[in-house]
């Protein structure tokens, strides 16, 4: 029994619904033509009975008759009168079909039973072979104690009902068969999209995740099938280049990193080894010496730094976040870029005149400040001498009917453009390595400001300013701000 189970359960799903397909209709035609035949038997049987009552009347008369000394003619049935004990008196037994051949056993009736079973048909055997069987039926005359039973042979009406089931299950398992045979090839046809998408899921998994399941109406089971398999496909397609690119952005960034890191370390440990050959010998050799050291510790340490804010910010781990007035920290900001480059023209001004407005979000302080400190530094680093920066502050109408506070840092330098416009946020990307070396840069201002604004759900773009330059948009949801935030 449990090796016929696993190999069931090992059948395919198309062998499985024909061996049930087929039992479902081998049942049905044996229940059918088990219900055909006991309807036509107990219908031949009836007309036999009824038969026999109409002419019960007609036999008694000759039976009676012939008792009395008349001849025994012919009757519709065969005809027998007993006694009340059961013995028989006289038989006629010459109907329209001949002479019978054998006589039914009336063993089991007498007057008795007759006055139990007044015109009651029963099924008997015969006297000398008991498988030939009698439909009889019995009855007693009025005026005589004697029982008159008249019988018909069941031998015709067994031989049409056996003729009847033979051609009924012959033709019941012939159709059955046809039946098999056609819904083999409709489930292997209706089964050929099922055979498609396994084979499709075969090329996947063997690393094809370009494959698709097309051609099959959306309405089917067959088309859901293959719409949500082509959907599961795209979702994982997506994954795999998303990790690919990130794996790549990785190897990069650790490329990058490496190599920053590598450089101050290369300088440091080159002045170390000629002052430990003693190759500086005079104090001032010694002083530059160290001086490049110490600058070049300061930019290894500030890009480690860096690099650790980055960390943090990939983490997504919380702040503490307040309402922050963006103009607060534009009117700061440029407060410290006029004391670190007093030759600078640093003004605040409004984002379409000259006066500015609050522009309230909600997010960490101190990154925020990070963000405006590093679009003001790196204005000022890689713009001309002299040059003025705006800050612009206020809010603008977004597009789906909320507001958003804006924040731009506008110059006037050279302006980026081309495939450094397109790359300016990545990590460790450098319009012009050679001079942001020169100038202390690490690569990793803008990326850093680009997190941060994602932290607090907002964009940050590259754009122009008019009559040249660049100009950096911050775009954060903007607040209402709380009845305790401060005030500038």
């Amino acid at each position: 029994m449990e090796g016929l189970s696993a190999r069931w359960r090992s059948a395919s799903l198309r062998s499985q619904l024909m061996v049930l397909t087929g039992l479902l209709l081998a049942l049905s035609v044996l229940v059918t033509s088990f219900v055909a035949i006991s309807v036509l038997r107990t219908t031949l049987v009836d007309t036999i009975d009824r038969e026999l009552e109409g002419s019960i009347s007609s036999v008694s008369t000759v039976l009676i008759a012939g008792l009395q000394g008349e001849p025994v003619g012919q009757v519709p049935h065969a005809g027998y009168l007993l006694d009340a004990d059961g013995g028989l008196l006289l038989a006629a037994e010459t109907t329209g079909d001949g002479e019978i051949d054998h006589r039914p056993d009336l063993s089991g009736v007498d007057l008795d039973y007759v006055q139990e079973h007044p015109f009651e048909p029963t099924t008997v055997g015969s006297v000398d072979a008991p498988e030939r069987t009698w439909r009889v039926l019995v009855a007693k005359p009025r005026e005589l104690d004697v029982v008159v039973a008249v019988a018909e042979p069941l031998g015709p009406t067994n031989t049409l009902i056996s003729a009847v089931t033979l051609l009924t299950l012959s033709f019941g398992t012939a159709t059955l068969f046809a039946a098999l045979a056609v819904g083999w090839v409709l489930v292997t046809r209706a089964f050929a999209p099922l055979r498609q998408v396994e084979q499709t899921a075969a090329r996947i998994a063997e690393g094809d995740l370009s494959q698709r399941v097309e051609g099959h109406h959306p309405q089917t089971e067959i088309g859901q099938l293959s719409a949500s398999l082509n959907a599961m496909l795209g979702h994982i397609e997506d994954a795999f280049d998303a990790r690919t690119r990130s794996e790549a952005k990785l190897r990069r960034f650790v490329a990058d990193a490496s190599h920053e890191l590598r450089t101050p370390l290369v300088t440091i440990r080159g002045y170390s080894e000629l002052y430990r050959h003693g190759a500086l010998q005079d104090p001032e050799a010694v002083g530059g010496a160290m001086s490049r050291i110490e600058s070049e510790a300061k930019r290894m340490t500030q890009l480690v730094e860096d690099l650790l804010m980055l960390a943090r910010l990939d983490e997504r781990r919380p702040g503490e976040n307040t309402d922050v007035d963006l103009l607060h920290l534009a009117f700061d900001a440029a407060g410290d870029a006029r004391a670190s480059a007093p030759q600078r023209p640093v003004a605040v001004v409004g984002l379409e005149g000259p006066a500015p407005s609050s522009a309230w979000v909600h997010g960490d302080e101190s990154r925020l400040r990070q963000v405006v400190a590093n679009l003001v530094t790196n204005a000022l680093r890689y713009t001309p001498e002299g040059s003025p920066v705006e800050l612009a502050v206020g809010t603008e109408p977004s597009v789906d009917g909320t507001s958003s506070a804006v924040l731009q840092v506008r110059d006037h330098g050279p302006g980026i453009h081309g495939a450094d416009a397109e790359r300016v946020f990545e990590r460790f990307y450098r319009a012009d390595s050679s001079r942001t070396r020169e100038t202390g840069g690490t690569g990793l201002g803008l990326s850093i400001v680009a997190a941060i604004v994602q932290q607090h759900d907002g964009t940050v773009r590259l754009g122009e300013t008019p009559g040249g330059g660049a100009t950096m948009t911050v775009r954060i949801p903007a607040v209402e701000p709380a009845d305790d935030a401060p005030e500038i």
